[in-house]
């Protein structure tokens, strides 16, 4: 199996981590301006990241690709320009780095869209290009 949901389910993780410690920050010090950059690191960090770990597990000939790897790549770094560019333009020092980040972010989807269509969902019998039946071990 290949590690690649491993390293999505471990950064999903660490991204809900630091969305919890921020909204327990914000909640103690009474000031959710920055709420919209928390939410993003909530959805974007852990929810996004961990969908596509789980697909990745439940689908390893995509997980072995190379686009899943630029896949990963790209969403960690969707998330670390992102975020920090969302606090940027809710404290007006510029928008630029969440509109990078969000162009960041459409490409992602696109691409997990393509590596959807590409390779479908679930285990593959090598064989015949079928989903395999009843996979007890669908991330082997």
């Amino acid at each position: 199996m290949t590690r690649l949901p491993i390293f999505f389910l471990t950064t999903a993780a660490i991204f809900a981590v630091l969305g919890m410690l921020w909204g327990i920050q914000m909640s103690a010090s009474h000031d959710h301006t920055l709420s919209p950059a928390h939410g993003h690191l909530n959805l974007i960090g852990f929810v996004a990241l961990a969908v596509f770990g789980f697909y990745y597990a439940l689908t390893p000939e995509a997980a072995r690709s190379g686009l899943a790897k630029l896949h990963y790549g790209l969403s960690v770094a969707t998330v670390l320009v992102l975020v920090p560019g969302i606090v940027l333009a809710i404290t007006e020092r510029g928008e630029t780095l969440a509109q990078i980040g969000s162009l960041l972010a459409v490409l992602t989807m696109v691409l997990f869209v393509f590596i959807l269509l590409l390779h479908g969902f679930g285990a593959i019998d090598a064989d015949n290009r079928r989903p395999v039946a009843g996979n007890p071990n669908p991330a082997e």
